[in-house]
């Protein structure tokens, strides 16, 4: 009986859909004209005078961002973006974890990550206090020495992970005045952006910093209830580790203090001292709104060079990456 009343449902449908066939064309042809519509429209625009004028006058900002491109992956792929780690679970790779309980396929259960250096497995009491003073938490339990060799690491972290974020931020506002000067039709930016960027030439990396987030981690025995706390390592992060570390330390040079640490606002101070303008060239943001503008050290800090104010100048992104840790 079922089987009957299926196929008198099926002969109906097929006679509606034989006798409104051109219903069905209509909404077809409604839903792909509008894209067939946009793409010859694209290719149009892509081939027009007006374009390849405009993309042969804005070649060498082209190319200065895809240099800026690379660099950002050099930073990436050489720079160093993790401090200290928690030992628990140092050596649970040798072990083979299985949860053996009958009534597990009742509900789910909170498994713990023992694996990574970045997670500390640790008390309710502990999570709960790390969210309160997540620096302090941060120093004790993953192993952070208190000492002038970690303010120098820390200090060279926060100045990998600023040059990083300064790229990258000058990358996007590049993007955005090329896109400006170019001035496309507003349906070639929402629908065809990447062949815009393809088009022009831009060459862009994954446009993210690799901050790592410490865990702070609780799972109670049976598996039912679990807290974290998370500190990314940011730079308001470091910024905090190196002004808690100085209250602690007394520097064997009195004359580092607490102007010998990076913090985000003494890079700006060191720029704005030297007017926004390279010490090795003297180009200016004056001379280019978008210069890609760093702190570096003149005497390296490989080679005993201290972070204060003497020590430190504004160099262009070319400069400082042809210096290297020269002297």
């Amino acid at each position: 009986m079922q089987i009957l009343i299926i196929a008198v449902i099926a002969v109906f449908l097929i006679g509606l859909a034989l006798q409104f066939w051109y219903l069905a064309v209509i909404g077809v042809a409604a839903y792909f004209a509008p894209r067939v519509i946009r793409f010859i429209r694209m290719k149009k625009y892509f081939a027009s005078e007006e374009f390849l004028q405009h993309k042969s006058e804005i070649q060498s900002v082209v190319a200065e961002h895809n240099e800026i491109s690379q660099y950002v992956d050099e930073i990436r792929s050489t720079g160093k973006f993790s401090i200290g780690d928690s030992s628990t679970g140092t050596n649970s790779q040798l072990a083979n974890f299985k949860n053996t309980s009958k009534h597990a396929y009742k509900r789910d259960k909170h498994s713990a990550n023992f694996g990574s250096s970045y997670v500390h497995n640790a008390s309710l009491q502990v999570v709960r206090n790390a969210s309160i003073e997540p620096i302090k938490y941060l120093i004790k339990y993953f192993d952070i020495g208190v000492t002038e060799d970690s303010v120098t690491e820390i200090e060279q972290l926060g100045e990998t992970i600023s040059r990083l974020e300064n790229a990258i931020k000058n990358l996007e506002s590049r993007e955005d005045e090329i896109a400006e000067t170019f001035a496309p039709p507003a349906f070639i930016l929402k629908y065809f952006l990447e062949e815009f960027k393809s088009q022009v030439g831009l060459s862009v990396p994954p446009l993210e910093v690799p901050y790592p987030v410490y865990v702070f981690q609780y799972l109670s025995a049976g598996g039912n209830s679990s807290q974290v706390t998370e500190v990314p390592l940011n730079t308001k992060t470091i910024d905090a580790l190196l002004e808690t570390l100085s209250q602690k330390i007394k520097f064997k040079k009195s004359a580092a203090g607490q102007r010998s640490l990076m913090t985000a606002s003494f890079r700006t101070f060191i720029k704005e001292r030297d007017h926004y303008t390279c010490k090795a060239c003297s180009i200016s943001i004056v001379d280019e709104p978008h210069l890609l503008l760093e702190v570096d050290h003149i005497m390296p800090v490989s080679k005993g060079g201290l972070s204060v104010d003497a020590n430190l100048q504004t160099l262009c992104w070319k400069c400082n990456r042809t210096k290297s840790n020269k002297y």
